[in-house]
């Protein structure tokens, strides 16, 4: 039996703008209310699937050693070790993680990962990386250079490589990993940053930044960091007609309120039809 959970290992905060893009803010903040900052709440949710013989975990948070400055303007909250201390509470050794799939490598997703030394910290997992966007990450455009600290993620790499503990993955579509008759698949988007993976399998499918919230399901709903936001509104239609054939959740990773949803799709409009609570709480099981 495959068992689906939700790990909170922390939240942080984004200027509501940035992530709603040209939606003003009179009717985004509808659904997602901002602070006197204009920053609005979300989290940081690592989606933990337990096979027969694997432990695997999408994306990691956003780790523990940024400055006093760093962490204060993006009002993280989730203390040394968020991500190892997490896994404590829902009774997962780091030792047991076996597989860590990174939908891409900007600050908040890839964090995790290692410590301020770059040491890797989950001793027997193999690190599933998409090649190409690895390659974009190493020069990015100057407007979403901010988002990839490859002061702390590029040494973790590398020592993984050396340790020949990666698994590159290409192309827009392919298969990530198998255990007997579980198959975790991944496909790609590119308007949020380019070989965005998405994994999926017969149940779920991860969205990551393509649709961080619940909010941002109708295809116009776009962040403004996006290198592409025209390309991700295409990509959502795509996203949406794969969904609505497979019958797939639809998880979110930023919010705060509701871990995922169901989508109706008519080929032109979109809504949720369901939405699942998150408890808010460091690990909560997930109903698939």
């Amino acid at each position: 039996m495959i068992k689906y959970s939700a790990l909170h290992p922390a939240t942080f905060k984004l200027d509501g703008g940035a992530m709603f893009g040209i939606i003003p803010k009179p009717l985004w903040e509808k659904q997602i209310p901002s602070d006197e900052l204009n920053r609005i709440h979300l989290s940081l949710r690592v989606l933990c699937i337990q096979t027969e013989n694997r432990v695997i975990l999408v994306d990691s948070g956003i780790g523990d050693y940024h400055d006093s400055k760093f962490s204060q303007r993006f009002a993280i909250q989730g203390g040394a070790t968020p991500l190892v201390n997490t896994l404590k509470e829902a009774q997962i050794k780091i030792e047991d993680v076996t597989d860590i799939v990174i939908t891409h490598l900007h600050f908040d997703h890839v964090g995790g990962l290692g410590s301020e030394a770059g040491n890797f910290l989950f001793p027997n997992a193999k690190l599933h990386l998409h090649k190409s966007h690895y390659e974009y990450s190493l020069s990015p455009t100057q407007r979403d250079t901010g988002s990839f600290q490859t002061e702390y993620f590029k040494p973790v790499i590398e020592q993984m490589e050396k340790a020949k503990r990666i698994v590159w993955h290409e192309g827009p579509e392919g298969k990530i990993l198998t255990d007997g008759n579980y198959q975790l698949n991944f496909r790609c988007s590119h308007g949020h940053t380019p070989w965005l993976m998405h994994p999926f399998d017969t149940k779920m499918i991860y969205m990551a930044d393509l649709v961080p919230t619940s909010a941002h399901v109708p295809i116009a709903w776009v962040m403004g960091y996006d290198i592409a936001p025209g390309i991700t509104t295409i990509n959502k239609a795509d996203f949406y007609q794969f969904i609505s054939e497979k019958n797939l959740s639809m998880i979110f990773e930023h919010d705060i309120k509701f871990w995922g949803c169901k989508i109706s799709w008519d080929g032109h409009n979109v809504k949720p039809t369901e939405k699942f609570d998150s408890l808010g709480v460091k690990y909560e099981s997930l109903a698939l």
